[in-house]
């Protein structure tokens, strides 16, 4: 398994002379093929380090953020990389290209990746196609659902969209996480508003008890927030979210900040910035959002996690799970069992 997991670093080179879109697709193909092939069983599994969240039993509290399978094709393959959960998507109602190319850019130098994607995706029947197809579930494995809008979708008829993913995914899915704070999609960051996010997420409550009591289960939901809100906007979520039975927060999406990476080639370009640079914003939102809303809202921290120390400060500063995206294009699937360990002993130390 070490052997493996330590030939990423002599893999890189190559696919960082890539364009970012197309090692990305290389990167993915090559993992489908070799877990096809029964060679990701070299892995070793996922760290057994059980953790509760929002009622589900998670193999360890290392999680796959959204956005690297955006349409589910390779969630078996991911799966055995050691998560102990995962989360895809963001899904939308119909397909939709995304933002033109290009439209991701590495930072090398500050550890970081932009994008402006754009939820780029083939839709949710095609989405839940691929969900029903995969074993990951069936074999114990925690799997969230992120859901947005479409471009094209009015940002006053939003909730439609969600409403629409919802209903669709809830009987498949683990959690479903509302991605409302995505920057790539015109005006969308606007629900995070106090008022935008009580009307959204009164009709999302309303909706899940109706499918909680049609399909027999109640499914988690959490709520995907944005690492440039202020204290004022940080605390109104904390105290909205109970009022509607939000188990969850993903703490926290890109930033549309730049100070981190100034001068740096790219730093210009348009969209998210993720990785090391949102270390300590989502730090920041993690620890007010427990602040305020104390110990029953579940927080999977998430962003600037680029080694295991990274995701033992996301726990000491509240949260109780987290989630990787860029730290695997920079460190690779080490970084999973990496983190796994740091967690659990930061665990054992308290």
């Amino acid at each position: 398994m070490s052997l493996l997991f330590q030939a990423y670093p002599l893999v890189r080179p190559a696919l960082f002379s890539l364009e970012p879109e197309t090692a990305h697709r290389v990167t993915m193909t090559s993992l489908h093929t070799a877990h096809d092939l029964g060679l990701t069983r070299l892995f070793g599994g996922a760290p057994n380090q059980p953790r509760q969240l929002m009622g589900l039993t998670l193999k360890n509290p290392v999680g796959l953020a959204a956005g690297l399978d955006k349409n589910g094709d390779h969630i078996d393959a991911l799966g055995s990389l050691g998560f102990g959960f995962m989360e895809i998507g963001t899904v939308t109602p119909r397909s939709q290209p995304g933002n033109p190319l290009p439209r991701m850019f590495r930072l090398p130098a500050a550890h970081a990746v932009i994008n402006r994607m754009g939820f780029n995706n083939d839709g949710l029947d095609t989405f839940l196609a691929n969900v029903q197809r995969s074993r990951y579930r069936s074999q114990g494995g925690i799997l969230g659902l992120n859901i947005g809008k479409n471009l094209t979708t009015p940002i006053e008829n939003a909730v439609d969209d969600y409403l629409t993913c919802l209903a669709g995914c809830y009987d498949h899915a683990d959690y479903v996480s509302i991605n409302v704070s995505s920057p790539n999609t015109k005006n969308l960051r606007a629900l995070q508003g106090a008022d935008e996010l009580s009307s959204l997420l009164q009709r999302v409550h309303e909706a899940r008890e109706r499918l909680a009591d049609q399909h027999g289960r109640r499914v988690p939901l959490v709520v995907k927030i944005a690492p440039d809100l202020d204290d004022g906007q940080i605390d109104a979520i904390a105290d909205l979210l109970p009022r509607y039975g939000i188990d969850g927060v993903v703490s926290t999406n890109t930033t549309l900040g730049r100070d981190a990476v100034k001068g740096l080639q790219h730093a210009a370009e348009a969209g998210g910035l993720s990785g090391a640079p949102v270390r300590d914003l989502s730090l920041r939102v993690i620890s007010r959002l427990r602040a305020q809303a104390g110990k029953g809202l579940a927080i999977i921290g998430v962003g600037g996690i680029l080694t295991g120390s990274d995701a033992a400060d996301k726990i000491a500063a509240g949260a109780d799970a987290v989630q990787i995206y860029t730290g695997l294009i920079y460190r690779g699937p080490a970084l999973v069992r990496e983190s796994a360990n740091a967690i659990a002993m930061l665990s054992a130390d308290h």
